[in-house]
């Protein structure tokens, strides 16, 4: 299947693309299905802002082929076009309408007159912002102000409950922002989105067959013991990186039950060098003090088995895109950019450093613990199963 020539994309080549891109897959992917650069990828699916069109079909109520192709026969039979009507079940106005519409009695064509209507169709249709200058202003004020589109779509009813003509979907918001065909927000609202993506990626479709995981033996987190999960008893940690400026990382791990943190010094991202920091880290702790571990779908845990003989500490792993199942490492990560903001380099920082600054969260008092801290916790835990 060749390129055209240039930055285009045959016609089958372009629905291949937006099919895969609606699957999930990556820019990498389609380019190496396709044996393109995936830059190329990239421009054509920019070119829409990654947003995948709905396909197009005809309106119920709308003349199908069949309908033009049996107005075309009894054209050609003399027919009148009232009698044509009602054979098809249709307004005399209507067959009447086509008929004058695609060429008249003598020229009509039922092919050509298809493929007329399917072209007409393709007027395009003006934004809802693009019609209201009201609306588009507040819309972008509040983007201006960092609110999502969905809290903008949900407050705007909020603010204006007797006026119908302030409304719009968040779905619309996001459209417009990236279609900047469309013509009513600035490209430069982007950057006020949490996550400022160049293009939007469509989420993965819940119906297409889950993706094959990376890790080699990965233990669902499905199969994880009943008291990990209600934080019944000490010694259940999630784990994670954290990641700073130039691709460097440390290692974050939470004890579920009292919150306790422990940071790891890493020397890559690579699975060798995380698995080498948990290793190391891990084993200054008192014997028993760690049962299980809980890991994302990260790549970085490929070597699960070389930690779990090295430590007799079990690894399960969350479901796919699913971060609230560590739940408690999430949160302590977002405490942590207290100390290490984003855009930071993390290269600098010795293990004496992390050390620090987990004994300062361990020494804070957290309101889910009855404002003990995690230190209190994990001792009083120690001390009543010992």
């Amino acid at each position: 299947m060749g390129r055209q020539r240039g930055w285009g994309f045959t016609a089958e080549q372009k629905r291949q693309i937006w099919g895969w891109w609606k699957a999930g897959q990556t820019t990498s992917v389609i380019g190496r299905a396709l044996q393109v650069n995936a830059g190329l990828v990239h421009y054509h699916l920019a070119s829409d802002g990654g947003i995948v069109r709905a396909s197009r079909r005809r309106r119920r109520t709308a003349l199908t082929t069949h309908d033009r192709e049996e107005i075309m026969r009894g054209l050609a039979m003399r027919t009148a076009p009232s009698a044509i009507a009602r054979a098809l079940d249709r307004a005399p106005s209507t067959i009447t309408r086509e008929i004058r519409r695609n060429g008249g009695v003598l020229e009509y064509r039922a092919g050509a007159a298809d493929a007329a209507m399917w072209a007409r169709a393709k007027r395009p249709q003006r934004c809802r912002l693009a019609e209201d200058a009201r609306l588009c202003a507040v819309v972008a004020a509040q983007l201006l102000d960092d609110w999502s589109p969905c809290e903008i779509a949900a407050r705007l009813v909020i603010e204006y409950p007797d006026d119908p003509t302030m409304r719009v979907s968040h779905e619309t918001i996001y459209r417009t922002l990236y279609i900047q065909a469309r013509g009513a927000l600035k490209k430069e609202l982007v950057a006020h989105l949490r996550r400022r993506h160049a293009i939007r990626r469509p989420r993965r479709d819940p119906l297409a067959p889950p993706r094959p995981s990376r890790i080699p033996d990965a233990v669902s987190i499905a199969a994880r013991p009943a008291e990990v999960a209600d934080r019944a008893v000490s010694g259940h940690w999630e784990g994670d990186l954290l990641a700073g400026a130039k691709n460097t990382h440390i290692g974050t791990l939470v004890e579920r039950k009292s919150r306790f943190v422990l940071l790891i010094h890493v020397a890559g991202k690579d699975t060798t060098s995380v698995v080498n920091g948990l290793i190391r880290e891990v084993q200054r702790l008192p014997a028993g003090l760690m049962r299980s571990l809980t890991w994302d779908r990260g790549h970085e845990m490929v070597q699960h088995h070389r930690f779990s003989v090295a430590t007799d500490v079990a690894v399960y792993f969350c479901d796919p895109q699913s971060p609230w199942q560590r739940g408690s490492n999430e949160n302590t990560n977002g405490l942590l950019r207290q100390y290490f903001p984003k855009g930071m380099s993390l290269a600098h920082l010795t293990q004496a450093d992390l050390d620090a600054v987990a004994d300062r969260l361990n020494r804070r008092p957290r309101e889910t613990l009855g404002f003990r801290t995690p230190a209190e916790q994990l001792a009083l835990d120690i001390a009543v199963t010992s």
